[in-house]
């Protein structure tokens, strides 16, 4: 038998019903049964320790019997206290793991669950008859397409032009439009009154740019 058969129960129902073993809900519930046990222990050194060390300071130098008794005690309740510490790490590591497993365990039963449930909806499937099926949906779908263009595509009685005679048609009656447009349209007429002369200030200017002009070009 494999470890894996053996770590999830494998084997047969009779041997488990001999042994008789706890399952893992039983065997989590007393772990931390002793975990809670084992920290109330872990309290009630802490409290002894802390009143040997008391104890001890009390008696100091006066009673140096008492403080070593004290003293002494104080050890072995840290010793004590050392090895829940490791005891408790113990267990944890341990139910950590049985956690673990437990979840494993149920993960590869739904997965065997689940497994099965496609075997027996894939035991009536014949991949000849899928394949045979979608081919016959596809030529129907070919022939629902070719039937939609048919019936979209314009019957044709009569309806065959020429697209550059349309054109030249076109152009003719916007030529038309813009000739119609253009006769509505009325120019401005010529005012009869005549244009204002320059101001005196403006042709003095002209004249002095001029005046200019020709000192430029006599001195060059």
């Amino acid at each position: 038998m494999s470890k894996i058969a053996k770590l999830f129960g494998g084997g047969s129902s009779s041997s488990r019903g001999k042994r008789g073993g706890p399952t893992p809900q039983e065997a989590l519930s007393r772990l931390r049964e002793t975990e809670e046990m084992l920290g109330k222990k872990q309290e009630y050194l802490e409290k002894k320790i802390e009143q040997e060390l008391a104890t001890a300071k009390k008696h100091g130098t006066k009673n140096k019997r008492a403080a070593l008794q004290a003293l002494k005690r104080k050890k072995r309740y840290e010793k004590q206290l050392v090895q829940i510490d490791g005891t408790l790490s113990t267990i944890e590591f341990q139910r950590e793991a049985l956690e673990n497993s437990h979840t494993n365990t149920e993960v590869l039963k739904n997965m065997g669950y689940a497994a099965k449930a496609m075997k027996a909806v894939h035991e009536n499937m014949d991949i000849d008859k899928i394949d045979t099926l979608m081919q016959d949906i596809t030529e129907q779908q070919e022939v629902a397409q070719e039937i939609s263009d048919a019936i979209s595509r314009p019957a044709g009685f009569g309806e065959e032009f020429d697209e550059d005679e349309l054109l030249a048609e076109l152009e003719e009656l916007e030529q038309e439009e813009l000739n119609r447009h253009m006769e509505n349209v009325r120019l401005p007429s010529v005012p009869s009154t005549p244009l204002p002369s320059k101001p005196a200030t403006s042709r003095r200017r002209a004249d002095d740019e001029d005046d200019l002009k020709n000192l430029a070009a006599w001195a060059s």
